[in-house]
């Protein structure tokens, strides 16, 4: 079995969000799956079967499959469009989430995202905590998204892991309006293996929408301020968000033992 590792959101090696990608003629046993991404101990590992005219894609983390994720389809992309599928400039997928495209379009490559909610929650003691700083407000879809104050609280912000695992959302996201960018953004999902994932486009899909509303702008460019950073650019059409970011192979090798 071969498997690339891409760098996502990023033009340079070892910086933005690296994501396994294995393309397959078929399925393996989800403990097979399982066991690999547990073995990579990447924020995700993608796996990949071309299925008539389309692509099925799942997407494990190291402790378990998950309904979506932005930056391995992107790495997903990359290697199809690059080893695979290099006549072709669109890629149809499809997964837990449901059908969505992905268009190569020069150095960057553009995923069309359903737009997630942004249901407004009330602030609980509990989140005070685990931030350890009161949001400004917060909403709720797949993940809970806290609005704080400015981008220094953002890239500050130490929050308490385990109470932000007891969190009713599978990631926990804190944004600002940013200085040299329109929003940044921090994203951490302890439940799923990763204390801090570092550059996240599933979450996106309601950062994005807020602050298009926010700045009264259909595009944006979001910053993920993670150790290892990475760019976003995003464009909100009616119930559609669409995240466009580059990526960099970092390497390729056989998976020989399963």
């Amino acid at each position: 079995m071969k498997q690339y590792i891409v760098d996502a959101f990023t033009d340079k090696i070892i910086s933005g969000n690296p994501a396994a990608v294995c393309v397959l003629e078929s399925f393996p046993s989800e403990e097979i799956m399982q066991s690999i991404a547990a073995e990579n101990n990447l924020s995700e590992t993608a796996f990949v079967v071309k299925e008539n005219d389309r692509y099925h894609i799942r997407w494990f983390t190291p402790k378990s499959e998950i309904d979506f994720c932005g930056h391995a389809t992107l790495a997903t992309a990359f290697v199809l469009f690059n080893y695979y599928a290099q006549e072709v400039d669109t890629l149809n997928l499809y997964g837990q989430v449901g059908e969505f495209t992905v268009l190569r379009a020069g150095d960057l490559i553009r995923m069309e995202f359903p737009e997630y909610k942004l249901e407004h929650i009330e602030i609980t003691d509990t989140m005070i905590e685990a931030l350890g700083t009161i949001p400004m407000a917060a909403y709720k879809d797949r993940d809970i998204l806290f609005v704080l104050r400015d981008e220094d609280e953002v890239r500050d912000i130490q929050p308490d892991m385990e109470l932000i695992s007891k969190l009713d959302g599978a990631c926990v996201a804190v944004t600002a309006k940013g200085l040299d960018y329109d929003c940044v953004s921090r994203v951490f999902a302890p439940r799923y293996g990763m204390n801090e994932d570092q550059v996240t486009s599933s979450t996106h899909c309601m950062i994005a929408p807020y602050w298009s509303r926010r700045v009264n702008k259909p595009s944006i460019t979001a910053f993920q301020a993670s150790s290892r950073t990475g760019i976003l650019y995003c464009e909100c059409i009616g119930d559609k968000v669409i995240i466009s970011g580059k990526a960099v192979l970092f390497s390729i090798n056989d998976i020989v033992a399963l």
